[in-house]
């Protein structure tokens, strides 16, 4: 939706979810004016929890060193996100729903609707809040890899990197019920594999997840190119008893992956992000997940089409569409080989601009969907893209 009132519109949304208990939670990112500092207001998380005086809205400050959680009554904390939301570029609501993305301009604004990722929300306990995904069971290897001291606190700064774990594996657990996973039910044992892993921040996140916080049996793979860090990685999973979890040397398009039920491939540079995806496609993975990082492929192929030539012109804004193309493509591609996507904010931009996610979970039946393999062509026919790295899926004709 675009209008004068998007911010209005998201506000009431909030406000309508509070009161009916469909909000999961809200947040908002991207400051408007960023600046240095301890004091400098990064982002801001709300969430409803209850109290024995009745339902609160619970609004986390988060700040490069700390985070300020305070919770108000609802009409009250609803006007504390009122003034807060014209600081930052912006929100992301999610509830059962449906998801609402805002983001203001010079034009008064959009808001988009989204499906609902989750169809229950958490239960609002007051103390929810001080529980995470990284509890006291993840400080071995926190601290192992440098992120907390040895009392569990967090190292001098390592708060945004142990701010990006922790929003990793609440991702994680969001897209595993996605996949047909989610608690109470235990499954089968699953294999899961994170290619281009460097230090395995992310690998021991997962494997955490799994096997410390749900108990399940699965087996979690790390490929790295650098043997130093293979060695690094290993010996820690080692030191911490981690059964389960293993890391291996070798480049994502030669690691050879027979059964695969999740691939990971965060920040894999330029097309390495696609070898991983047709891994995991040919693999029959149930849950795809990329964050891709640089983009090189699309750019000297991309075409000027007459109504977008005077701006293509610009170098800054032909980079900006080719990033924009290049995973744009790759979501068709997805759904092409029948996976259900999605398009989420990985972490906030000031942390990092390649806060894209891809998310994937296999839905359908592969290669069936003639329209996607159509809508591939055309995309690609007005850009003049003669070839995307995932070009071998186009091969699979229709049953």
């Amino acid at each position: 939706m675009h209008g004068e009132h998007a911010a209005q519109r998201f506000l009431q949304h909030a406000a309508r979810c509070l009161h009916d208990g469909s909000l999961i939670r809200l947040r908002l990112s991207s400051p408007r004016h960023p600046a240095a500092g301890p004091e400098s207001l990064k982002a801001v998380l709300a969430r409803p929890v209850q109290l024995k005086a009745g339902l609160r809205l619970s609004l986390t400050r988060q700040y490069p060193t700390r985070d300020e959680v305070k919770n108000y009554e609802p009409a009250e904390g609803l006007r504390q996100l009122e003034a807060l939301l014209p600081q930052f570029q912006s929100g992301y609501l999610s509830s059962t729903r449906g998801d609402w993305q805002w983001q203001p301009s010079d034009v008064g604004g959009r808001l988009i609707a989204h499906p609902p990722r989750l169809t229950q929300a958490p239960p609002p306990q007051h103390d929810l809040g001080k529980q995470t995904w990284l509890d006291a069971s993840a400080h071995d290897w926190l601290h192992g890899l440098g992120i907390t001291t040895a009392q569990g606190q967090v190292a001098a700064r390592q708060a945004d990197k142990h701010r990006q774990v922790a929003r990793f594996v609440e991702i994680m657990a969001h897209l595993a019920q996605a996949a047909g996973w989610g608690p109470p039910a235990a499954p089968a044992p699953l294999t899961l594999a994170d290619m281009g892993c460097g230090k395995g921040y992310l690998t021991f996140g997962i494997w955490h997840l799994f096997r410390r916080r749900w108990q399940w049996p699965v087996q979690v793979i790390g490929v790295e190119q650098r043997p130093e860090l293979v060695q690094q990685t290993n010996q820690l999973a080692r030191q911490i008893g981690a059964e389960g979890l293993a890391f291996r040397a070798g480049a994502i398009a030669d690691t050879p992956l027979s059964r695969l039920d999740a691939l990971i491939a965060l920040h894999a540079c330029d097309t390495a992000t696609d070898e991983a995806l047709l891994k995991g496609i040919q693999a029959s993975a149930r849950l795809l997940v990329v964050a891709p990082c640089c983009h090189k492929q699309i750019r000297p192929q991309l075409r000027k089409p007459a109504p977008l030539a005077p701006i293509l012109r610009h170098g800054l804004m032909a980079g900006r569409l080719a990033e924009w193309l290049t995973d744009g493509l790759r979501a068709l591609y997805l759904e092409w080989a029948g996976y259900q996507t999605r398009l989420v904010e990985f972490v906030p931009s000031e942390h990092t601009p390649r806060n894209l996610m891809l998310c994937g979970v296999r839905r359908h039946p592969p290669f069936r969907r003639t329209a996607l393999r159509e809508q591939i062509l055309a995309l690609k026919s007005f850009f003049g893209i003669q070839r995307h790295a995932l070009d071998p899926l186009l091969n699979h004709q229709p049953l």
